[in-house]
C-alpha cells in the first residue's frame, strides 16, 4: 500500500501548540551527554587516580539517571494495547487513528489532523462526483495568510478580497489522510483504475497486489520514479495554501505541454514468429486521459524486430503533466500483452529512447524495447503560433526600415534625424512577405501532393491484382471443368463396355463369350491408355497456359510499378525545382534587405 505525501502525523503544522503535545517527551542534552558518557571504555593503560575519582562521579549520576528512568516508567500510563510500550519509544512515534467518516463538515469541526478515514472505492467515488473540491482544496480561515495573486479558472489563486467572500471551508486530503480500498464485491480481486484518486490528493489508494491488471500496472510504475520507496510528493497546488484545485477540471493548470510519441520499432519482442502492434494510452485528469485510441498497425510473422514507422501519435493538449502517465503496451495478433511500461509525464525525457519492458507484474524483461521517439513542447493555443515565434526570435520579425534604423543607430544617428517619406519598397515587401508564406506553406502542400499521388498509384496497384486474382480463378474452373469432362468421357465408354460384356454373358453363357472378354479387356486397356495421353496433353496445356498468364501479369504488374517510379521521380523533380525557385527568392529578398 503505497502513499502520496510524506507530511508528518504527528502535529499540526499550522497550530503551533501542537508543538508541546504530551506525547513528545524530550531528554535534556545533558543527560543524554551523561548517559553516553557513562558508557565509554577507556584503555586500561590510561588510568589515573583522576580518572578513578570521575569514574566514581559517573557512577554515581548513572544511578540516579537509572532512578529517574524508572520513576518515568512507574508514572507512565497507556492505555488501548495489551503491552507496555517504553516512554521514550511512544515518544518517537508519529500516529494516525482511524475514524468513521461522518461528513466533511463533521470533519471541518474537529479539525485534527491525525484522524484518517476509510473509503471503499464505490463511496469515494460518489464523494467525488458531489464533492470534488472539498477533498482538495485548503482551509480558509483567514485573508491575511495567504498571498495575493491574480485569479484563474480551473487552477484558482484567490486574493484577500476574495477569500474574505468565500465560505469558511476546510480541505480534507490537505488536513487530514484518507484511504481508498477496493469494494467487497470484487470477489475476483480485480483492481478499480486509482489514477481518479490520486488526482484528487487521496494520499493511501489500496489496491489488490495479487492480480496485475491495469490498475496495479498504473500503481506501481507511478512510484517506480522515486527509488521505489513508496512515497510520492504531492504537486506544488496540492500543498499551498492560496491554490485551489478541481480534479475534473478541463482549463489549463499550471505548465500545459503538448507531447507527441513516434514508436518506430520493436526489439527482441518475441522468438515467435508472430503479429505484434503497440498501444500508446495517456492516463491522467480526465481530459487529459486517452484510452484506445493510438495504435500502430499489425506487423505479421516477425516477433523479433518488427518495424512500425508509424504517424506520431499527437496529445496535443496535457492541462496537467504532474499527475499524467504515459502507457506504452506490446501486443501480439491474439491481443494478448507482451510487455508494458508506465512513464510518468513529470519526469520523461525527450528524444530518441530504447525503452526496455515490463511483464504484466510490472518485473522487468530482459531483451524486449521499443524505439520511440518522445518530442515534449511547450502548449501553444490555435492562432498563437506566430506570436510565440517573434517572441522566440524577435529580431527575425523586424521590419527592413526597423534593421536600418537600428544600423543607423550603431553609426550615432539618431532616429529623430530620420524625416518620414513614402515607401516604395512597402510593395516589394509584401510581395516578398507572401513569398515567404508561401515558401512556409509549400513544403506541406509538396507533401501532400507527392502524398496523393502515392495512394492514386497505390489504389491503381490493388485495381491490378484484383483483375489479375479474378483471371486467376477464372482460369482456374476452367481447367478444373475440362479435367472433369475428360474424366467423366472416359467413364462413360468404360462402363459402356462392361455393360455390352454383361449383356452378351446373359445372352449366350459365360462359357461362350471368352473371346468376346478377351476383345473387352483390350478395348478397356485401349481406352485407359488413350485416356492417361489426353490428361497428360491437357495437363501440359494447362501449365502453358498458367505459366503464360502469370508471365503476363507480372509483365503488367511490373510496368505499372515502373510507370509508377517515373511519376514519383516526374513529381519529385518537379517539387525539388520549385523549393529551389522559392529558396532562391527568399535568399535574394534577405539579400536585398
Amino acid at each position: 500500500m503505497k502513499t502520496s505525501n510524506t507530511l508528518s502525523l504527528s502535529e499540526d503544522p499550522s497550530d503551533p501548540d501542537a508543538q508541546d503535545s504530551s506525547l513528545r517527551k524530550k531528554i535534556p542534552d545533558d543527560d543524554v551527554t551523561e548517559i553516553s558518557e557513562a558508557t565509554e571504555i577507556t584503555d586500561a593503560t590510561d588510568v589515573s587516580e583522576a580518572s578513578d575519582l570521575e569514574n566514581k562521579k559517573k557512577g554515581v549520576e548513572t544511578a540516579e539517571d537509572a532512578d529517574a528512568e524508572q520513576q518515568l516508567i512507574a508514572s507512565y500510563k497507556y492505555e488501548g494495547a495489551t503491552t507496555n510500550i517504553h516512554p521514550y519509544l511512544s515518544a518517537m512515534v508519529n500516529y494516525a487513528q482511524p475514524v468513521k467518516f461522518q461528513g466533511f463538515e463533521v470533519a471541518e469541526e474537529r479539525n485534527i489532523h491525525h484522524n484518517m478515514s476509510s473509503f471503499n472505492e464505490s463511496v469515494g467515488l460518489g464523494y467525488l462526483k458531489t464533492n470534488a473540491i472539498e477533498f482538495v482544496k485548503y482551509p480558509l480561515t483567514s485573508a491575511h495568510n495567504y498571498p495575493s495573486a491574480l485569479k484563474r479558472s480551473g487552477d484558482t489563486v484567490l486574493n484577500d478580497a476574495e477569500i474574505t467572500s468565500l465560505p469558511q471551508t476546510r480541505s480534507y486530503n490537505k488536513r487530514q489522510m484518507s484511504r481508498i480500498y477496493p469494494k467487497g464485491g470484487r470477489v475476483d480481486s480485480s483492481n478499480y483504475m486509482p489514477q481518479i484518486f490520486w488526482n484528487a490528493g487521496c494520499q493511501m489508494v489500496s489496491l489488490n497486489f495479487q492480480t496485475p491488471d491495469l490498475g496495479m500496472q498504473l500503481n506501481q510504475g507511478k512510484f517506480e520514479y522515486n527509488g521505489a520507496c513508496g512515497y510520492l510528493l504531492k504537486p506544488d497546488f496540492m500543498r499551498r495554501a492560496d491554490r485551489m484545485f478541481d480534479p475534473f477540471s478541463e482549463t489549463p493548470v499550471d505548465g500545459v505541454i503538448a507531447a507527441t510519441c513516434s514508436v518506430f520499432s520493436g526489439q527482441f519482442l518475441s522468438d515467435k514468429k508472430i503479429g505484434t502492434y503497440v498501444e500508446v494510452d495517456m492516463y491522467g485528469l480526465p481530459t487529459d486521459t486517452i484510452r484506445k485510441e493510438f495504435r500502430t498497425r499489425m506487423v505479421m510473422n516477425n516477433g523479433l524486430n518488427p518495424y512500425y514507422n508509424e504517424e506520431p501519435f499527437v496529445f496535443r493538449k496535457v492541462i496537467l503533466p504532474d499527475l499524467a502517465v504515459l502507457r506504452i503496451a506490446v501486443y501480439d495478433d491474439n491481443n494478448k500483452l507482451i510487455g508494458q511500461r508506465i512513464l510518468p509525464l513529470d519526469g520523461l525525457q525527450a528524444g530518441y529512447r530504447h525503452i526496455s519492458l515490463r511483464n504484466e507484474g510490472n518485473k522487468p524483461l530482459s531483451l524486449p524495447t521499443v524505439f520511440c521517439n518522445i518530442v515534449l513542447k511547450t502548449y501553444v493555443p490555435d492562432g498563437f503560433g506566430a506570436i510565440v515565434d517573434a517572441l522566440s526570435d524577435p529580431k527575425k520579425f523586424l521590419t527592413i526600415a526597423e534593421k536600418r534604423a537600428d544600423q543607423m543607430r550603431a553609426l550615432g544617428i539618431e532616429t529623430s534625424d530620420i524625416a518620414d517619406v513614402p515607401n516604395e519598397n512597402c510593395k516589394s515587401d509584401k510581395k516578398g512577405k507572401v513569398s515567404q508564406v508561401k515558401t512556409n506553406v509549400t513544403p506541406q502542400s509538396s507533401s501532400e501532393t507527392f502524398i496523393k499521388l502515392m495512394k492514386k498509384q497505390q489504389k491503381e496497384l490493388n485495381t491490378l491484382k484484383k483483375r489479375h486474382a479474378k483471371e486467376h480463378n477464372a482460369m482456374q474452373k476452367s481447367h478444373c471443368t475440362q479435367v472433369d469432362k475428360m474424366v467423366a468421357q472416359h467413364d462413360k465408354e468404360k462402363f459402356t463396355l462392361e455393360k455390352l460384356l454383361e449383356k452378351a454373358i446373359k445372352k449366350r453363357g459365360e462359357n461362350n463369350c471368352s473371346d468376346l472378354k478377351k476383345e473387352t479387356a483390350i478395348k478397356v486397356e485401349t481406352l485407359t491408355t488413350d485416356h492417361k495421353e489426353k490428361v497428360k496433353d491437357m495437363v501440359a496445356q494447362h501449365t502453358k497456359e498458367w505459366s503464360e498468364m502469370i508471365n503476363c501479369h507480372s509483365t503488367e504488374e511490373q510496368e505499372m510499378k515502373d510507370a509508377h517510379v517515373t511519376q514519383q521521380c516526374e513529381l519529385l523533380r518537379k517539387l525539388l525545382a520549385s523549393v529551389q525557385e522559392q529558396q532562391t527568392l527568399q535568399l535574394k529578398l534577405i539579400h536585398e534587405r
